[in-house]
């Protein structure tokens, strides 16, 4: 096969145009026909997939549930995939604690920057702050007491309801266990064809990939930039360091984290790794929605890396709602850099508060573009640091979002090759697939 035919270095070059015709457009001012006739393309695009993700996890999960037959192996695999997401996610803001105390890109921010971008996105930081008023106030009951749907069909309206869809597939497939094997099997049997049929619709909608991936893209740069592509500029330089920091740390994290942890619960290799789940990442990179990439993510992780369908369709779903490396990552550099430009010094014990309340705070996030400052005015609340700094970082944050959903998506990825090691469901890897051919 042709290098240039595989659909990974097609979604590469659909970044690669789009980002150049953000620019384009915002140097010549065509930043109102970007949003107007290229942005719906992508719009289509992700709305697609968020179509097929609440069915794909439904039937996935209830066919892995059924096949298991034991409730012992799904209770251990359960307690299996929380402790290891909860193990790396501590990690990960553990290394952007350390990383943005090296660095310290808040003392790089100059007065007069500092002023302006609070200025600028004052109103965005009060929205945002708001919003998480209302999610602090909910205790540890209420978060599981909003797993369980009053009624299925108005939860599989919404993909942010993504864990009582996870619960009421584990709820059906535990049913399935417990009744005579001949009835239950008409039921499998349906949900498990339902679910070839959805993959295939998966295969078809990724030979669009590169096409919503170059509308994304150029979207985001106009969004950035507007028609002062100058003054884009600026504001990334000024933010430069903290962004550096950012990336840094999330490079750290996949480097030794899950390294680490295919050496402990694998014999892969993280070059192998990546080669099998690129277009999942690229996607997740251009969408900043892990949930949006998880109908692709599941299939990669299926076909390429040679994971069960009973593990992938448990480790994944749960993963894409609770697994927020990237996220929580870049909650507590952003933290730790507000409070550097504003002129605060934050303890050993402020710092350990926010390694608690990122971790806490990532479960249950919605893995969706914006969620993660939602979350993040929790920690600065955590740590009595103004919520009102967070308008110093939202001038970038889009960029950012789009890195750290990208590894939101490995990480999720590697636990399951994690997971299904340990269980023995883990097969051998393939690259080449025949969904690569578009």
């Amino acid at each position: 096969m042709k290098w240039y035919k595989k659909l990974h270095w097609k979604i590469l070059l659909g970044l690669i145009l789009g980002l150049l015709w953000g620019l384009f457009a915002s140097f010549i001012g065509l930043t109102e026909f970007t949003g107007s006739y290229i942005r719906p393309l992508g719009t289509i695009f992700i709305d697609l997939l968020r179509l097929i993700a609440v069915p794909l996890v439904l039937c996935s999960l209830v066919v892995g549930v059924a096949s298991l037959n034991d409730m012992t192996r799904l209770s251990k695999m359960g307690g299996k995939t929380v402790g290891i997401y909860l193990v790396t996610t501590f990690l990960a803001v553990t290394i952007g604690l350390t990383i943005v105390n090296v660095m310290q890109p808040g003392a790089t921010l100059p007065d007069e920057t500092r002023a302006a971008l609070i200025e600028s996105y004052g109103e965005r930081a009060d929205a945002s702050g708001a919003a998480a008023d209302q999610l602090a106030e909910r205790n540890i009951l209420e978060f599981f007491a909003d797993m369980v749907p009053q009624n299925f069909f108005q939860a599989a309206s919404n993909n942010s309801n993504m864990l009582q869809i996870v619960f009421v597939a584990i709820l059906l497939g535990v049913g399935l266990v417990n009744i005579p094997a001949q009835k239950g099997e008409p039921v499998i049997l349906f949900f498990d064809s339902l679910n070839d049929v959805i993959i295939k619709i998966v295969d078809l909608i990724m030979k669009t990939a590169p096409y919503g991936v170059f509308a994304l893209m150029a979207a985001v740069i106009v969004d950035l930039a507007g028609d002062n592509l100058g003054q884009a500029l600026l504001l990334l330089r000024a933010l430069a360091w903290y962004g550096l920091a950012v990336v840094i740390g999330l490079l750290l994290h996949v480097l030794i984290v899950y390294s680490s942890l295919f050496k402990l619960f694998s014999k892969m290799k993280l070059r192998d790794f990546f080669k099998a789940i690129q277009p999942a990442i690229l996607l997740g990179f251009s969408t900043s929605s892990s949930l949006a990439t998880l109908p692709v993510t599941m299939e990669r992780v299926e076909k390429n890396l040679g994971v069960s369908d009973e593990v992938s369709s448990f480790v994944l779903p749960v993963g894409a709602t609770i697994n927020m490396d990237g996220t929580s990552l870049y909650q507590a550099v952003a933290a730790v850099f507000i409070a550097q430009a504003l002129g605060m010094d934050l303890t050993i014990a402020q710092q350990l508060t926010i390694v608690l309340t990122a971790t806490a705070a990532s479960i249950g996030a919605a893995g969706v573009p914006g969620a993660g400052i939602i979350m993040l005015v929790i920690v600065l609340q955590s740590v009595n640091v103004p919520v009102e700094g967070i308008a110093l970082i939202l001038g970038i944050d889009r960029i950012l979002d789009m890195v750290r959903t990208a590894v939101n998506v490995t990480g999720d990825a590697a636990v399951c090759v994690a997971v299904a090691y340990s269980e023995g469901k883990l097969g051998a890897l393939h690259f080449d697939d025949e969904s690569e051919n578009v």
